[in-house]
C-alpha cells in the first residue's frame, strides 16, 4: 500500500447562486483519493458509512484502484450528510445542517497492509481519531500531510496541536493559519506554525491560489481564472489529494517538486469547482489533466527586464 487517506465519506446538499445539488456524493476522503488514484495506485481508504451509500460509487472507486477494506459499513446506519448554501462570491457560506449519523462511531482500525504505508493523508477529522491512525502506522510514513479546519481549533486545540507536530506537510486556509497563529500576516503566521513541527506549510486561498512555506522559501500558485463555477465543496480536497498524489507518485518531497505538486493540486481543484460534488473527477482523464497544468504554466509564464540591468 503506496498511499492511504484518513477522512469522511458522506453525502452532501448544496445550494449555490448558480443551481442545487439535493444529495451528491463528497467527503473529504472522497475527494482526495479520487484526485490522488490520477498520479499513483497502491491507495487504500480509512472511514465509515452507512448502508445507504450507494454500491456503484464504492464500485467506481474500486475501478480507479481506491482499496475500500479500510472502509467500515455500519448495517441500519444513514452516512454522514452535510447541507450547505454558498453565497454569490462563492469564497463564503453557511452550514444549514449536519449530521454525524455513522461518523460519530468512526473508531479506526488499520487493515496490516494500510500499516505499512509509505504516505499518509489525514483529511479533516478530529484529530483524535487522525492520532489513532498515527499510533497504528508500523513504522514512519516517508511523508504524512495534514489538513484541519477552524472547528477543531476552537473545540480541540491542544489534542490538534499535538497531531501538528508528527506530520510533515500541514494544509489549512489563510484564516485558519491566522487563527492557529494568531498572527494576521500569513509570512509570520507560517513561521510560527512551523515551529509547532511541520516541515511544510500549505496556505489554501480558494480563487486566490495557494502558498507554499518552508525551508525559509515561499512560492506562490495562482488558481486558474474559470468561467463557470458551480460548485467549490471539495475543491480543497481535491487540492490536497492532487498534491499528495503526485508526490507519492515522484517520491520526491525537495521544495521544487512540492511546487510542482501545488500546480497539480490546483489543476484538480479548477476542475472539482465545474460540476456539483465528485463528478467532475469521474469524467475527466490525464490529457485533460495535462492540459490543464499547461493553462497554469502559461497563465504565469512572461519574460521581463529589471529596471537596474
Amino acid at each position: 500500500m503506496k498511499l492511504i487517506t484518513v477522512g469522511t465519506v458522506a453525502f452532501d446538499r448544496i445550494e449555490t447562486p448558480f443551481g442545487k445539488a439535493d444529495k451528491v456524493v463528497g467527503g473529504a476522503a472522497t475527494y482526495i483519493s479520487l484526485a490522488a488514484s490520477f498520479f499513483t495506485d497502491g491507495l487504500g481508504l480509512v472511514s465509515v458509512i452507512g448502508e445507504d451509500f450507494p454500491e456503484d460509487m464504492l464500485e467506481m472507486m474500486r475501478e480507479r484502484g481506491i482499496d475500500l477494506n479500510g472502509l467500515e459499513v455500519l448495517p441500519g446506519r444513514e452516512s454522514f450528510f452535510w447541507a450547505g448554501r454558498y453565497h454569490y462570491d462563492m469564497n463564503t457560506r453557511d452550514t444549514l445542517e449536519t449530521r454525524l449519523n455513522v461518523l460519530s462511531d468512526l473508531d479506526p482500525r488499520l487493515p496490516e497492509p494500510y500499516a505499512q504505508a509509505t504516505y499518509l493523508m489525514l483529511g479533516n477529522l478530529d484529530p483524535v481519531v487522525q492520532a489513532k491512525v498515527l499510533e497504528q502506522m508500523k513504522e514512519r510514513p516517508a511523508l504524512v500531510v495534514m489538513d484541519t479546519m477552524n472547528f477543531w481549533m476552537d473545540s480541540a486545540l491542544d489534542k490538534l496541536k499535538e497531531v501538528i507536530a508528527s506530520v510533515d506537510i500541514l494544509a489549512i486556509n489563510d484564516a485558519e493559519a491566522r487563527q492557529l497563529s494568531g498572527e494576521h500576516s500569513l509570512v509570520r503566521a507560517a513561521d510560527k506554525i512551523l515551529t509547532m513541527g511541520p516541515k511544510y506549510l500549505v496556505v489554501k486561498k480558494g480563487e486566490h491560489g495557494a502558498l507554499l512555506f518552508g525551508q525559509g522559501r515561499v512560492f506562490f500558485a495562482p488558481a486558474l481564472p474559470l468561467e463557470d463555477i458551480v460548485d467549490p465543496t471539495g475543491a480543497g480536497d481535491t487540492f490536497a489529494g492532487g498534491f499528495v498524489g503526485y508526490l507519492a507518485h515522484t517520491q520526491d518531497h525537495s521544495f521544487e517538486n512540492l511546487k510542482r505538486a501545488i500546480i497539480v493540486g490546483s489543476a484538480l481543484a479548477s476542475f472539482c469547482c465545474e460540476r456539483f460534488g465528485v463528478q467532475r473527477l469521474l469524467e475527466i482523464g490525464r490529457e485533460d489533466i495535462d492540459q490543464r497544468i499547461q493553462q497554469f504554466v502559461d497563465l504565469v509564464d512572461f519574460d521581463i527586464q529589471l529596471v537596474g540591468s
